[in-house]
């Protein structure tokens, strides 16, 4: 229940819904698709009145590589997971070379339920001066296009000089 905890008693604060649940998904531009009379459409009745029949979903929604040492190479798995009715296609706008960031994955379509890994890999450099305490910190958000959004995956990282 919204209005009581798991003790049955009256809640405090507001319980706040995942995005997933709201019909809303964080971190995403959604694209103007165009229809494309090949890809494969669903006409049943009960999913024609849904919103949300295609996309991907990422687990986790963001990288928090934490403190790196400068110099070594550290590495993420993230999971791109199709959560629509057909199959989808997608590709990574690789972060440029100044970010020490590089994104490693299968290309190809990806069918209705399945998933694919991306590796994103960091190599940890300092770019400009120090910041303070000798921690540097980075922050990019990679792209992954897909057909129907533009999902942002934020990665950030400090970097011990």
């Amino acid at each position: 229940s919204l209005l009581l905890n798991a003790a049955g008693q009256p809640r405090k604060e507001k319980v706040r819904l995942p995005s997933s649940l709201q019909g809303r998904k964080p971190n995403s531009i959604p694209n103007k698709k165009i229809e494309d009379p090949v890809a494969g459409k669903v006409n049943t009745s009960s999913l024609v009145t849904r919103q949300h029949l295609s996309g991907f979903h990422l687990i986790p929604s963001r990288v928090m590589l934490g403190v790196l040492k400068e110099g070594c190479t550290y590495a993420a798995t993230v999971i791109l997971k199709n959560v629509g009715v057909n199959f989808s296609r997608f590709r990574v706008k690789q972060p440029p070379p100044h970010t020490g960031l590089k994104v490693m994955y299968t290309p190809g379509p990806v069918a209705a339920g399945l998933q694919v890994e991306l590796e994103i890999e960091i190599f940890a450099m300092v770019n400009g001066g120090e910041d303070k305490d000798g921690i540097e910190e980075i922050s990019h958000d990679i792209e992954i296009l897909t057909e129907t959004e533009t999902i942002l995956l934020p990665v950030r990282a400090n970097i011990l000089c």
